[in-house]
């Protein structure tokens, strides 16, 4: 048995190196119908193979987590934009150097708002320090969307306690990387938003909103969706400031017009600091 398996990993590896070997020597790579179909790239990139890279965006974090004990997540979303303290000041001592008054402005929003971000990195530490001496099933892993902002302070306070991390990114236009502390084999890449969102879901025991703009918006109401159609298990659901998220959205109208039931602005939690974030895990689940 291990023979043939050796057998086969070589062939997989020489139709590897036919790609290797182009990407080395600088050249364009030219259709051929000879070639392995999984190591064809303009055949898994047609439209009609979209099924199979939808497959493959299932699989591939799917295995690798499993593989690494990430069993269940607490999801952090949130606004990129926010910056560190450290960055926020360094910005607006930089624009009052300038004399740039609109420059100025948006710093000390900046500033404002870089609060967040700390909050967002004790939040993620609590969940790890929790999760420290647990056995593997009672773990939980800090996840979030991989990028920089509320997401890299929820990577940064898990990498602090020495505590693995996913990072679930995604393909955009202008390229978002991903932010320094997510476990590195805990880091993925998404070309498909609704692949991405399933991933969030597949192991999330709790999801914490920070304020954040169309994006975290997206996955909120999609995952308060899920759970209030039954469709995902029900999870605490902690929109992280209360003044932002009531200003934003007033849920009570929905209630007012009949659209939502009542009962259904229970599904959701204030918060404004990150131990009564973590109380309402705590609670729900009875830890």
């Amino acid at each position: 048995m291990e023979k043939t398996g050796h057998l086969t990993e070589q062939r997989l590896a020489d139709a590897w190196a036919e790609l290797q070997s182009h990407s080395d020597q600088g050249s364009a790579l030219e259709a051929d119908a000879y070639r392995v179909a999984f190591a064809d790239p303009e055949f898994l990139l047609r439209r009609e193979t979209r099924g199979i890279r939808f497959q493959l965006e299932m699989l591939k974090p799917d295995l690798d987590q499993a593989e690494q004990g990430i069993d269940s997540t607490v999801v952090v979303f949130g606004s990129a934009r926010f910056l560190s303290p450290e960055q926020a000041q360094a910005a607006r001592a930089q624009a009052q150097s300038t004399g740039d008054t609109r420059a100025l402005a948006v710093a000390e929003r900046q500033v404002k708002n870089s609060h967040y971000y700390d909050q967002a990195r004790l939040f993620a530490r609590i969940v790890a320090e929790h999760s420290a001496h647990r056995r593997r099933e009672e773990r939980l892993f800090i996840a979030t969307g991989g990028g920089p902002g509320i997401m890299e302070a929820a990577n940064r306070g898990a990498h602090e306690m020495g505590a693995l991390s996913v990072g679930l990114n995604i393909a955009l236009t202008h390229e978002q990387y991903p932010n320094p502390y997510i476990t590195p084999t805990l880091s993925f890449k998404f070309h498909y938003f609704a692949l991405r969102k399933m991933h969030f879901m597949m192991r999330a025991k709790a999801l914490v909103a920070f304020p954040g703009g169309f994006g975290t918006l997206d996955e909120l109401f999609e995952v308060i969706t899920l759970v209030q159609t039954r469709k995902a298990k029900p999870v605490p659901i902690i929109l992280f400031g209360t003044n932002y998220w009531k200003r934003l959205v007033n849920m009570e109208v929905l209630v007012e017009e009949g659209v939502i039931a009542a009962e259904d602005l229970e599904l959701f939690s204030y918060v404004d600091d990150p131990l009564s974030a973590w109380e309402v895990i705590k609670k729900f689940y009875r830890l």
